[in-house]
């Protein structure tokens, strides 16, 4: 029992110790203890009595300690310590005046004591055994808070009155101008909501406060932090209407804030999340489209594009270059969509294309539209399937609200001069152009070419094809007008492009393209054509460039070979690199890195200016909060990868949902039975490791076998992962599992990464190395760590409507399953 209590009480026994040999150790003990127990405080002055009693043992730490031990006189008596040992000993006798038995046990319990060392040793392995399974951090986008004021860590003794209970003990372990958290004891029950009165007996000892009755907080919250003590999260509700006493603490704080140090669990908690969302929404492959609503009619009236989303938009974009999205997202099936009482509103939408006189018209359906018309349903897959323009797309619709395009630093104004500048929210400008917004389509390109084939083998009725004007949209004399919004961040090239134009030849297979270069880098360049391209991404062809050939003798500016990049749709603009053998020089890269660096104060650095400043942002920002898919990033480890942290957004995917069945959606998460370490190491690792960022992201297929009647994870999984599109080969595990398990399907987009974007956290950074230098440089570190990203997207019901399988199983199963995620979420 004493022993328990003891324990319990382990804190308040070691700080105990640090004050015996004080005069006034009795007056401390006495304020110490005076929220414990009669019998508490008598255990507790015994053990303190135990600890002042003067001793004759003999100190012998030979064989017992790490350093090299020797002999030490004290009062006659030999002793054998090191130097450790000495100088704890030495310490503890100035405080305790004489050799007691606290002396001893303090040199028995050097930090390199081999008994200490082997506790230690045997406490971190226990930790590393429950973590090594949770070796996976969880991100949870824009879940962090922004600060109005700085609040620093600060343990200070207050007194807590509510309802008929009095002069509580406790202390606060941090404190702001209007909050502060506190530390209290379990047994004290105090709920959200509730009001109390607080003194801090702690500064009335060294300040007049003025504060007879305290200061009134509301309870915020209330986070269980041991058995023994809650964290209780006060703000203040400023009945007391005291100028004086809040100039005094504003004071108090900015005084000592760098001796106390600022309190920075809330912008450490937001470097890590930004800095994971910073990579994650720019090398998404769906397009974000933002639906407004107007006289009661939606509309889509922005889209936010990447590099790797855009090939969305401009396939929703006709002869005229006039956004054509306004047709396929139109009222009445957003209307129908919305019906769904799921919070994220999904189906498949099938498109194509038919072009006549030179103008394009777009036909689409989505899969529920089709099965409640089964008279056209093969005739418009069959048919629409024989068109190269066939596409399908996954859809996804959520609630979106302008006011989650402002997300504010984490940092409070007081921070620093810029701070309150960078925390105002949108212009009036940009809050006039989403005014109006009511949801978040998510659109994304899932289609195959297997599912295609599978498609074309469909029969109908030719006779019938012109009732498929049923599915066709026609043109609208003035269309809604639909903005595209290219997302700002960080440019991730290697080097910088410059604008700059001068006569260039391409030539492959002995075909010569003329054209201007719009700009150059070290590595790279960017040229216009005069007619279209022959050639292909990935082409190896030869470049000379005439005229700048005439400003050097130098270098050889002909036959320079460069792989192709990209090609525009046109087929006129052409991104090309370098192409290097080895670390062998190349002509064009030692000519260009010369001439930049020649001439930079002439050259005109290529960056493309915002159409309305801060709209991408606030867009960015909106995403942000309603991310519905499976984030995944991957870390370099040795020769390969591992899954280093998943995202967690506003809607969570089945896969979250899995996780969370489990327990496993904390801070950390074991995801080593949904995707392997060996499929990562066999699969995943050989096909990323030689792309670069400027790839656009590799398709791998997830095949998950899950029973929710297993107890853990390991055994209620089991997948198979395989690149590219086609999941033929997960036929058997699939039937398997069909009657008695959930299937997910699962397309898997991951591309590699650039450097962080450190300038969209520069503010929090800085914040957090004035007050912690290690923390952020370990917060850079983590962040330079990830190698890949990741999305998943779940395309089951797509999936398994192309193998061999019973449909009323398929049905079955996914009644189940629809049960089993909505009992959760």
């Amino acid at each position: 029992m004493a022993d328990d209590i003891m324990l319990k009480h382990e804190d308040l026994v070691n700080e105990l110790k640090t004050y015996l040999g004080n005069a006034k150790f009795d007056l401390i003990f006495k304020s110490k203890t005076a929220g414990l127990t009669k019998p508490e405080q008598f255990l507790m002055k015994m053990e303190m009595s135990r600890l002042s009693q003067p001793v004759a043992r003999f100190v012998d730490l030979r064989g017992l300690v790490t350093g090299q031990v020797k002999p030490y006189e004290h009062n006659g008596k030999q002793h054998f310590m090191d130097d450790t040992a000495i100088e704890v000993f030495e310490k503890a006798l100035k405080q305790h005046g004489e050799y007691t038995l606290a002396v001893y046990e303090a040199v028995m319990n050097t930090e390199n004591n081999h008994r200490v060392l082997q506790k230690q040793a045997a406490e971190k392995s226990e930790l590393q055994e429950l973590e090594n399974n949770l070796n996976t951090e969880v991100i949870k986008f824009a879940s962090y808070e922004s600060r109005r004021e700085e609040r620093m860590n600060y343990s200070i003794k207050v007194t807590i009155d509510y309802k008929d209970k009095k002069n509580i003990a406790a202390s606060t372990s941090d404190i702001s101008l209007s909050g502060c958290k506190v530390k209290l004891a379990t047994r004290y029950s105090i709920k959200k909501g509730e009001l109390i009165a607080m003194r801090l007996v702690g500064l009335e000892q060294d300040f007049e406060l003025g504060l007879k009755n305290g200061i009134q907080y509301e309870v915020v919250a209330v986070e269980n932090i041991s058995r023994e003590f809650n964290h209780i999260r006060l703000k203040r509700t400023y009945i007391e209407n005291n100028d004086a006493f809040n100039d005094f603490l504003e004071s108090f704080i900015h005084g000592n804030k760098r001796r106390y140090k600022v309190n920075l669990d809330n912008t450490l908690d937001a470097v890590v999340s930004k800095g994971y969302e910073q990579y994650y929404i720019p090398r998404v492959t769906s397009l974000y489209v933002f639906l407004s609503k107007k006289k009661e009619q939606y509309y889509p009236s922005l889209s936010l594009t990447t590099e790797n989303n855009i090939f969305i938009q401009r396939y929703f974009t006709d002869e005229k270059k006039v956004p054509c999205l306004y047709n396929i997202l139109n009222h009445q099936r957003i209307t129908q969509l919305l019906t769904q009482i799921t919070a994220v509103k999904e189906d498949y939408l099938y498109t194509f294309t038919h072009i006549s006189s030179g103008k394009i018209y777009y036909y689409s359906a989505t899969r529920t539209e089709l099965n409640n018309n089964p008279k056209l349903r093969d005739l418009f897959l069959g048919f629409g399937s024989q068109k190269e323009s066939w596409q399908c797309f996954k859809i996804q619709i959520m609630p979106s609200h302008p006011d989650d395009s402002f997300i504010p630093l984490s940092l409070p104004n007081s921070a620093g001069e810029n701070i309150e500048k960078l925390n105002k929210p949108p212009s009036p400008r940009v809050k006039g152009l989403i005014k109006d917004v009511k949801y978040i389509v998510v659109l994304t390109n899932i289609g195959n070419k297997a599912e295609q084939a599978n498609y074309k083998q469909l029969t109908f009725d030719k006779a019938l094809v012109n009732q498929l004007k049923h599915f066709g949209h026609a043109k609208h004399k003035t269309p809604p007008y639909l903005d595209i919004v290219p997302l700002e961040y960080v440019n991730l090239r290697s080097h910088k492009r410059y604008l700059y134009k001068t006569p260039v030849s391409v030539t492959i297979n002995d075909e010569v393209f003329n054209g201007y270069t719009r700009d150059f880098s070290v590595m790279g360049l960017q040229l216009e054509c005069e007619q279209p391209a022959t050639f292909k991404k990935g082409d190896i062809v030869l470049l000379a460039f005439p005229e700048l050939q005439k400003i050097t003798k130098k270098h050889k500016l002909s036959e320079l070979k460069y792989e192709v990049m990209a090609i525009s749709k046109s087929f006129t603009t052409i991104n090309l690199k370098a192409n290097r053998i080895a670390d062998l020089p190349h002509a064009g890269v030692t000519f260009f890195t010369q001439l930049i660096e020649g001439n930079k104060d002439k050259l005109k650095v290529s960056e493309e200016a915002p159409k309305v400043e801060g709209l991408s942002t606030a867009l960015r920002n909106m995403v942000t909060k309603s991310v519905c898919q499976f984030p995944l990033y991957l870390h370099k480890e040795a020769a390969h990868f591992k899954t280093g942290a998943i995202g967690y957004g506003l809607y969570a995917s089945p896969i979250h949902v899995i996780l969370q069945n489990f327990g496993l959606l904390s801070n950390k998460t074991d995801f080593s039975s949904i995707l392997t370490e060996e499929q990562i190491i066999n699969v995943i690792t050989p096909n990323i490791k030689d792309r670069s960022r400027q790839d656009a992201p590799l398709a791998f297929t997830l095949a998950i076998n899950f029973d929710p009647r297993k107890g853990s994870i390991e055994e209620a999984i089991v997948s198979q992962c395989a690149l590219g599109e086609d999941y033929s080969s997960f036929y058997k595990q699939i039937s398997k599992g069909i009657t008695s398990q959930l299937i997910f399907v699962m397309r898997l987009y991951i591309s590699r990464t650039g450097r962080p974007d450190t300038d969209y956290l520069s503010n929090e950074l800085k914040y957090v190395s004035q007050y912690a230098m290690h923390k952020a440089k370990d917060l850079e570190e983590a962040l330079w760590a990830v190698a890949g990203v990741g999305d998943v997207v779940d395309i089951t019901e797509e999936a398994l409507s192309h193998l061999e399988l019973k449909k009323e199983q398929v049905a079955q199963m996914s009644r189940r399953k629809l049960i089993w995620l909505n009992r959760l979420r």
